[in-house]
């Protein structure tokens, strides 16, 4: 299992008329955390766009437990629980500045090549990347 923790600001646009996180952000939240996840291993959303790899998602679950508000930090923390094939799992806690936890959610992307847009297995270059955490 490979786990990271990311931390996001909520700024004034993220919030609705009474003051909490906008429900459609937290997909927002759940992509930042990835693609800070994939930095953080020294791999980026652009490389692979750059080497044809595309990442759409096909499966989102989130669960709200309770609201996120303006200026409140927010701790995402994020994991990939196997290793990745065809698909990648990603799941997200996301606590608030107090650590209490405020919303979990599940993704699933499927890789593709751009050109084609047809399905393809994990790259190379990512399975390198994350084969220390599933030893």
């Amino acid at each position: 299992m490979f786990e990271d923790n990311i931390n996001i600001r909520v700024r004034y646009a993220d919030t609705d008329q009474m003051g909490f996180v906008y429900y459609g952000n937290y997909a927002k939240y759940y992509e930042i955390a990835r693609v800070e996840l994939f930095r953080n291993i020294g791999l980026t959303y652009k490389s692979l766009e750059e080497m044809g790899i595309g990442m759409p998602v096909i499966e989102m679950k989130t669960n709200f437990i309770m609201p996120a508000k303006y200026d409140e930090k927010l701790i995402v923390n994020i994991k990939i629980p196997e290793t990745p094939k065809l698909k990648i799992k990603f799941i997200y806690k996301i606590f608030n500045e107090k650590n209490e936890l405020i919303n979990t959610g599940e993704t699933i992307l499927t890789f593709i090549n751009l050109l084609t847009r047809k399905p393809k297995r994990v790259p190379t270059i990512m399975k390198d990347k994350l084969s220390k955490y599933f030893e």
